[in-house]
């Protein structure tokens, strides 16, 4: 039996570790600049916006409409401005292993999946830090409302920065380049003006 459970926990460990480096340095082919041009509206907004089941004067909101109809002050730049910062900062704060912020940052399931990549790392006797060469890009890919009040928001990143790790063979500098979907999520009748990471995946280049 306990020979079965060790199987299990491995092969459960090997999943959340690839998921991880699928979306914190996964290299791709191309340069953010040569990302392909999408037809975007207002402040990079993309156009292929989930559906919301909200109605106004008896039409139908979808997407960024549904958003701004629960949430008035909801701004896309402004909104993409923080997205970018909470990009770099949840990057950094992975690579020195700073939990404490990861928390204040990322949904429960997000964060224990950091927290059992970093706990390996660390058991490995390996550090990393993490320079941004250019400030990342971000694209509003989607927005929906579910339910009456919960916001999602994905935002498209392209990004490039400089890994430097140390462990007990030497040190390293790694240059990656990455493509991401990160999306996020927020109780429009919260208090709280925060938003939490609460999915991560790989986007194409």
């Amino acid at each position: 039996m306990q020979v079965l459970e060790l199987i299990i926990f491995a092969g459960l460990a090997a999943i959340v570790l690839y998921q991880l480096y699928s979306v914190l340095g996964r290299r791709v082919g191309r340069q953010p600049e040569d990302a392909p041009a999408v037809p975007a509206g207002p402040a990079g907004v993309r156009g292929d916006v989930a559906a919301a089941p909200l109605v106004d004067d008896g039409v139908a909101l979808t997407g960024l409409a549904a958003v701004k109809s629960r949430d008035p002050s909801f701004e896309v730049g402004h909104f993409l401005g923080g997205a970018k910062g909470a990009y770099e900062m949840i990057v950094k704060a992975f690579a020195a292993g700073d939990r404490d912020q990861l928390r204040n940052l990322l949904s429960p399931g997000i964060y224990a999946g950091f927290d059992t990549a970093i706990a390996a790392r660390e058991a490995d006797n390996r550090t990393e830090t993490v320079e941004f060469l250019n400030p990342p890009r971000a694209d509003l890919e989607k927005a929906e409302v579910v339910g009456a009040d919960l916001a999602r928001v994905t935002v498209r990143f392209l990004a490039e920065f400089r890994s430097r790790t140390k462990g007990p063979e030497g040190e390293g500098v790694d240059d990656r380049r990455t493509a991401e979907l990160w999306t996020f999520e927020r109780n429009l009748k919260s208090r709280d003006p925060n938003w939490l990471l609460v999915h991560v995946a790989a986007a194409e280049a």
